[in-house]
C-alpha cells in the first residue's frame, strides 16, 4: 500500500489521532503538510518523527475557523510541497458534556465552527489543487457517538452528524474529479481528549482502567485510526467512496 510520491494535509495533525495519522500515511511514504493551532512543540516533535521515516515535514499555525487563514496556509502547503493528494479533516474539539437545555449558543457556535467551518474551509481551499491530480482523496473523521447521538452531548453529535452530510454530499459532486472522499468513525481512543471523556463518562481515573472490558483487551489507538485512513487513501481503496467506516473494536 505505498503512499510514495503523495502528499497529505492533516488537520490537527499534531498530536492525539491527528498525530497517529500523519505517521500512519508517512509510514506508507506520503509527505505531510501538518497544521496546528497552538501546540507549537508538538508540532515541531511530530515533524521530527515523520523526518526520521526519511519523510518530508512541514507544520503550519492555523485557526480552521478562519477562512482567510485556511486559504493562506493551503497556498503555503502547496509552495512547499508543489501539490496536496490527500486531506485529512482531522480538527475538532469536544463538548462540555450538557443537555442541550443547560447548553450555552455560544459553545454550540464555537464546536460548530471547529468541526463544519474548519472542515469546509480546507475541502473548498484544496479542491482546486487536489483537481490537478490523478487521484484525490478526502477524509473526514467523525465518531462513533454520531451513530447514536447519546444525552449531554449535542453540540459535538450534531457537528459530526454535519460533516458527515457534507461528506457524502462532496463524494458524489467529486466523482468525476477522481476524488475519493470517505468518513472515518473513530471510538474511544486513548489520547489526551479521550482520557478526559473516560474520566467524564466512565468515572475512570486512568484510561487503561477501560482496558479489561473493552474489545481485544484494549481501547482504541491513534493508529488504528491512522491505520484504516492509509489503506483508504491507498491503491487498495481506490475503489471506495462515500463509505462511512467504523474503527472502534466493534
Amino acid at each position: 500500500m505505498s503512499l510514495e510520491g503523495r502528499v497529505a494535509l492533516v488537520t490537527g495533525g499534531d498530536r492525539g489521532i491527528g498525530k497517529g495519522i500523519s505517521l500512519a500515511l508517512a509510514e506508507g511514504g506520503a509527505n505531510i503538510a501538518i497544521v496546528y493551532r497552538r501546540d507549537e512543540e508538538a508540532a515541531r516533535k511530530t515533524v521530527r518523527e515523520i523526518e526520521a521515516l526519511s519523510k518530508k515535514a512541514a507544520m503550519f499555525s492555523c485557526d480552521v475557523t478562519n477562512y482567510d487563514n485556511v486559504k493562506e496556509v493551503v497556498k503555503q502547503a502547496v509552495d512547499t510541497f508543489g501539490k496536496i493528494d490527500i486531506l485529512v479533516n482531522n480538527a475538532g474539539i469536544a463538548s462540555r458534556g450538557n443537555s442541550i437545555f443547560d447548553t450555552d449558543v455560544n459553545e454550540l457556535r464555537r464546536v460548530i465552527d471547529t468541526h463544519v467551518f474548519g472542515s469546509f474551509h480546507f475541502t473548498q481551499a484544496v479542491l482546486p489543487v487536489m483537481r490537478q491530480q490523478p487521484r484525490g482523496d478526502i477524509i473526514f473523521i467523525s465518531s462513533v457517538g454520531a451513530e447514536h447521538c447519546g444525552p449531554n452531548g449535542a453540540p459535538y453529535y450534531m457537528a459530526k452528524r454535519a460533516i458527515e452530510a457534507m461528506a457524502s454530499t462532496l463524494s458524489k459532486e467529486e466523482l468525476r474529479n477522481g476524488i475519493r472522499v470517505n468518513v472515518v468513525r473513530p471510538g474511544l481512543v486513548e489520547t489526551d481528549m479521550g482520557s478526559r471523556l473516560a474520566k467524564a463518562t466512565r468515572g475512570v481515573q486512568d484510561i487503561k482502567e477501560l482496558y479489561p472490558s473493552s474489545p481485544f483487551g484494549r481501547v482504541g489507538l491513534p493508529s488504528d485510526i491512522g491505520n484504516a485512513i492509509a489503506f483508504l487513501v491507498s491503491e487498495k481503496g481506490e475503489y471506495i467512496t462515500n463509505a462511512v467506516i467504523s474503527v472502534s473494536g466493534g
